[in-house]
């Protein structure tokens, strides 16, 4: 391992796509400040891509080939990127990375959501690094910002959205009043969705994100198969303008909250006050609100995606590796998931035990009475009513929509399964949880 003071720091990256590419020239465009802020070089000596034209780097002095343990087996490299993305051979490159001793950055937040625990344990035993900023909103030092700046505190909520592709859907729905599978479309033209859009829509990508906050939030294993994870398809225009209507507007959350029942860790589509500042951030924008007891609640916005705004990440992870390695320390000092004793009894709860405000939209018969036998199923319940919107029928049917107060997820799925049976009843009940955020 490098340990000359005066030698520059080798860098491999396996993988060459827009967020390899970004790292590549991001070390090469602000080297000087780089090495002024960390007292030595930083030199990419090997690229690792099955895309990759050779030629163009004939001349640059770095190594390139299309095998990554080429890379990670390197005796000259120090710090490993890995942007392969996916699982096989990402896992495997940076295992072996890590137990050939080598630190490792990685932008993978699938591979470290769902087989983090076991990597960090190799990382743990061989006394080196593996850092993951930019896995979770590109360029929002988020990562740091929990693990580390929010040191001092027991974090009571966050919550987050924390992928811009389902962000830009949203939005372009409420501003242009415009059907979800058009606007995913348009996503996927501008390069915003990929051809299979499921893992951004359906809340897969943020559930991957919210499953590595919520760890080192809480101080708990990474859960993903605990995480709930609901998507943003079945989303009208409709239920966009009754939310505003409502003094709400719609956002694809990811939330995780601790109380005394357990962790809350949970995506979906979710209303929230429109005077909120998370409310407010539109298109393809990421932003995380942090409660924590001692400082109250904080706000993280920016880029949440891109080769500039991901490389940031990727390469002050390599600056923070680089500063322990220039003063001689091996092991890093910071766990990578803020806990040197995580918790071992907070049991992550199931979605039917959270409690929530809920926005329903019932398709009814208009005829008498209706309105009625559906207030007496949500009493059944104990469920109450907040606040009602009952618009004149343009057909055989009418939308009723009703906001309610604090319920038990478990009663209101019985309430709405009731309410499906009424015969008055022409279609299923849309659901949309409300969250308030108070501080």
């Amino acid at each position: 391992m490098n340990s000359d003071p005066l030698k520059s720091i080798k860098v491999g990256i396996c993988g060459f796509g827009t967020v390899g590419g970004g790292t590549l020239s991001l070390i090469q465009t602000n080297g000087e400040e780089i090495a002024r802020r960390l007292g030595r070089d930083i030199t990419v000596s090997r690229i690792a891509s099955r895309s990759l034209n050779v030629s163009e780097f004939a001349t640059s002095g770095i190594h390139v080939g299309t095998d990554p343990f080429d890379v990670v087996n390197d005796p000259d490299v120090d710090i490993v990127v890995e942007t392969l993305g996916g699982f096989e051979p990402a896992f495997e490159v940076v295992r072996q990375a890590l137990a050939n001793g080598k630190h490792v950055v990685t932008a993978n937040k699938a591979l470290i959501a769902e087989r983090g625990n076991a990597l960090f344990a190799v990382a743990k035993e061989k006394g080196v690094t593996l850092s993951f900023e930019s896995s979770v909103a590109g360029g929002i030092p988020i990562i740091k910002a929990l693990r580390e700046g929010l040191a001092a505190n027991k974090i009571n909520w966050l919550a987050g959205i924390i992928n811009g592709t389902g962000n830009f859907i949203l939005t372009e729905m409420a501003e242009k009043q415009r059907q979800f599978d058009d606007v995913l479309r348009q996503a996927q033209e501008l390069g915003y969705a990929e051809a299979d859009p499921t893992f951004d829509v359906e809340g897969i990508d943020a559930a991957h994100k919210l499953t590595i906050m919520a760890s080192i939030a809480f101080g708990i294993p990474l859960q993903f198969e605990k995480t709930y994870t609901e998507g943003i398809s079945h989303i009208q225009p409709e239920d966009i303008n009754y939310a505003q209507e409502l003094g709400y507007r719609i956002k694809h959350l990811g939330i995780a909250r601790i109380s005394d029942k357990g962790i809350e860790m949970r995506v979906h589509p979710t209303l929230i006050s429109r005077k909120r500042l998370l409310a407010n951030v539109d298109g393809v924008g990421n932003a995380v609100l942090v409660n924590g007891n001692a400082v109250g609640s904080t706000l993280y916005s920016g880029p949440g995606a891109g080769a500039g705004a991901t490389a940031s990440a990727v390469v002050a992870d390599i600056i923070d590796i680089g500063r322990h390695l220039v003063a001689g320390i091996a092991a890093p000092i910071v766990p990578a998931l803020g806990y040197q004793r995580p918790h071992q009894d907070l049991s992550v709860m199931n979605i039917e035990d959270i409690e929530s405000e809920y926005y329903l939209r019932i398709t009814a018969k208009d005829v008498l009475g209706v309105m009625a036998k559906i207030s007496r199923i949500l009493q059944d319940y104990a469920i109450s009513i907040e606040a009602i919107i009952q618009k004149e029928a343009d057909s055989d049917s009418v939308p009723i929509v009703i906001l309610t107060h604090s319920a038990v997820e478990r009663q209101l799925n019985k309430a709405i399964a009731a309410i499906e049976e009424l015969d008055d009843v022409v279609a299923a009940v849309t659901r949309i949880r409300v969250e308030n955020f108070s501080d």
